[in-house]
């Protein structure tokens, strides 16, 4: 599992003109599913998306993570993250879920980051979304779950 995280003042996701997620400061995560990837490597997805330290402590230092500032969390399928872009001039997926698979296994992480969060939002799984943000920082991590 990967995911692109971006520290963000505020982020949303539109679907057909219509706001179907949207979170203040907190952390925006587009996520892709790869083949193999199962319930331990989504937990440690999660543990990691929570746990990441990534917010400014009293020195200025990236010290605090999304749990400990108690910020938003908005949550986003995109399987392209997994493309291998290694040679030729189109993009492969063959590195990427499934989409039955990724559905699965993106919306157990939707699942678990509800339970252990509380302010959790998501964009709709397979649909053709348009992801608004303001980087704060800028910050943005790239983070796997091996």
């Amino acid at each position: 599992m990967i995911a692109l995280i971006q520290r963000v003042l505020s982020a949303r996701v539109d679907v057909d003109n219509e706001t179907v997620g949207a979170i203040g400061p907190g952390l925006l995560a587009l996520v892709a599913v790869q083949p193999g990837d199962d319930e331990p490597r989504t937990r440690r997805m999660l543990e990691r998306l929570l746990g990441y330290r990534v917010f400014a402590d009293a020195q200025g230092r990236m010290n605090r993570s999304l749990a400990d500032t108690g910020g938003e969390l908005l949550l986003v399928s995109q399987f392209t993250l997994a493309a291998d872009t290694r040679s030729g001039m189109r993009p492969s997926f063959t590195r990427a879920a499934a989409p039955e698979e990724g559905r699965r296994w993106f919306e157990r992480l939707v699942e678990l980051a509800r339970a252990a969060h509380p302010r959790v939002e998501i964009g709709r799984f397979g649909a053709h979304m348009q992801v608004h943000l303001v980087n704060d920082g800028p910050v943005t991590f790239w983070l796997e779950a091996p």
